[in-house]
């Protein structure tokens, strides 16, 4: 494989640091692996967490990982003067040796007064060529036109069928307190809405600029094999950003940030799988951000699996698990796994839950409706197990069953 060599250490992290280009305008390079990547503009209303990763990353370090040459523009410089900060900040992404193809720009302003500010402005810049814009839905009348395709996110119920064309996305968040919901270190900011239009964004810039575009199918592979083959707890970190987090959901185990994660892998995870291993790979879903994995889980239950089954002794046996994993990769690292399976199943084939249990507060006995190897069987073919015999199940007498 051409992966990296784990005898010698992977390489570190890049670190942040900001540029100053003028008062209130500075330059982030690229935090992704590549190194390079096209320019992005991003006002914020203050630069003064402009590296914190809190939970979640700063705007400037998120878009940064992205793989993009991010120059952020304080609020209190577009009200100077919006022309000069913009020229101010292509001039800087022309500078750059990291900013390629410098050709296209896009940007991103998470306030509708700041878009206010700078949107008259973008026609002076043919390299500007998308936008994105987070307002609440009573601002949409007074949002100044965009002269390039945009896509704008809206706090709060639409009034009205959102506009979709090749110009100009809508998207409304009915459950947004504000539009700050995407702006990290706000009362009103929430995670997995800001997630979702974040992925929204980069397939308006992505579409519009080409670039950054990464092999996310790659990336994914290569931090696999580092998990299950090669079992480097280095080199599998070395593919994830600064902040990563895994998220095993039936059993809750995983780690939050790199640290923890770090210290799941190493103790719990790279070395506590079983040598014979195997992931059968049924489907692949392909997304701009991320990669959704359906897949069998194979081994033989020859030492305790503490991340799949935490206290559960070897049992000598062997199962096949369907697993779905759902891979968010930003830029060309990953930044989160969230990874589930039916734990019914795997108790079952390895022989840890009966075929009947009681039904509380009677004399009935009712069948679990939980499959064994069929439910991996029926995953790799259609036709391997007949539908809906689950219909049949009936519930017995506890008295009868017990006398014979």
């Amino acid at each position: 494989m051409p992966y990296a060599d784990i005898t010698k250490p992977p390489k570190p992290l890049p670190q942040n640091h900001l540029e100053a280009v003028a008062e209130g305008i500075s330059l982030l390079l690229p935090l992704s692996r590549r190194g390079t990547g096209p320019g992005i503009i991003l006002p914020v209303p203050s630069l003064d967490k402009a590296l914190a990763i809190e939970g979640v990353p700063s705007l400037p370090v998120k878009w940064a990982e992205e793989g993009y040459t991010v120059v952020a523009i304080e609020q209190g410089a577009l009200k100077g003067n919006a022309l000069e900060a913009l020229q101010a900040a292509t001039t800087a992404l022309k500078g750059s040796d990291k900013c390629e193809p410098k050709d296209v720009v896009g940007l991103a302003a998470y306030d509708p007064e700041m878009w206010n500010s700078v949107a008259t402005s973008i026609s002076e810049f043919p390299e500007i060529v998308s936008a994105v814009v987070y307002a609440n839905t009573s601002d949409k009348k007074s949002l100044a036109p965009s002269p390039v395709p945009v896509a704008y996110h809206f706090a709060g119920k639409s009034e009205g069928d959102a506009e979709r064309s090749s110009t100009r996305m809508e998207y409304f968040y009915p459950a947004a307190k504000s539009h700050k919901f995407a702006t990290p270190f706000q009362d009103h900011f929430h995670y997995n809405t800001e997630a979702l239009s974040h992925t929204r964004n980069l397939t308006l810039l992505k579409g519009q600029m080409k670039s950054p575009i990464f092999d996310l199918e790659a990336i994914w592979d290569e931090h696999t094999w580092y998990e299950f083959a090669d079992r480097s707890v280095e080199h599998t970190m070395s593919t994830m950003v600064q902040e990563p987090y895994v998220n095993h959901v039936p059993t809750l185990t995983g780690g939050v940030g790199r640290g923890p994660l770090t210290n799941f892998y190493r103790h719990n995870f790279i070395f506590n799988n079983s040598a014979d291993t195997e992931l059968e790979l049924i489907s692949r879903t392909i997304g701009i951000d991320r990669v959704v994995d359906e897949f069998i889980f194979k081994f033989t239950h020859e030492q305790e699996i503490d991340w799949l089954l935490p206290g559960v002794p070897p049992t000598g046996r062997s199962a096949e698990i369907p697993f779905a994993a759902v891979v968010n990769i930003r830029g060309d690292r990953l930044y989160h796994e969230h990874i589930s399976w039916d734990q019914g199943t795997a108790l079952t084939q390895l022989g840890l839950l009966p075929e009947y249990l009681p039904f509380p507060g009677g004399e009935l006995d009712y069948r679990v409706p939980v499959a064994g190897l069929e439910t991996a069987m029926k995953l790799r073919s259609r036709h391997s197990v007949q539908s809906n015999e689950m219909f049949n199940f009936k519930t017995r007498s506890r008295k009868d069953s017990e006398q014979s």
